[in-house]
């Protein structure tokens, strides 16, 4: 009985449900648009502090304040050393790569419009926020070659573990 029951929900399956469509190139490319730690996928553009400041203050600052010290949204600078006291989890103590606050910032905010920043208003917001934590200078202009080189201050308090343990094997002796 299992098996004509196997058999029947195989042959459905491979036939579909006749709903929907298949993707086009372009609409997996509207979703594909995740930016890895190298920079990976980073868009062609580029940005300032100054351009920042301004996008920053028009579409940025109602949420996180005038200066990134947050409220009603999250803080977004300050907390430099607070990691190993009381943690305030901010891009210049917490994040340990500048482009996933590329990717962050172009996929989520503004808060009200997700992805409605161009690729040179993302550079140009990122660059502010990186500058604000001290981290990059005020004439930094931030791009797919220049934003993956950024070093972050948390770079380190990452790390990638050695390997994955995919047989779920319980841990007997000295373990994290």
């Amino acid at each position: 009985m299992f098996s004509i029951a196997a058999t029947a929900a195989a042959a459905t399956m491979a036939q579909g449900y006749g709903i929907g469509k298949k993707a086009t190139d372009k609409e997996i490319a509207g979703w594909n648009i995740d930016i890895a730690p190298d920079g990976k996928g980073l868009p062609a553009g580029s940005g300032n502090v100054a351009l920042g400041k301004e996008i920053y203050d028009q579409k940025c600052a109602a949420c996180h304040g005038a200066k990134g010290e947050g409220k009603p949204a999250d803080e977004l600078v300050g907390g430099a050393g607070s990691l190993k006291t009381k943690p305030v989890r901010t891009i210049g103590s917490f994040w340990p790569y500048a482009t996933t606050v590329y990717d962050y910032v172009y996929r989520s905010m503004p808060y009200t419009n997700p992805q409605s920043l161009t690729a040179n208003e993302t550079y140009a917001v990122t660059a502010y926020l990186l500058h604000l934590n001290g981290i990059v200078g005020a004439d930094a202009v931030m791009d797919a070659s220049s934003l993956p080189k950024v070093q972050m201050p948390n770079r380190a308090g990452f790390f990638v573990l050695g390997g994955t343990d995919t047989a779920n094997r319980a841990c007997t002796a000295e373990c994290k």
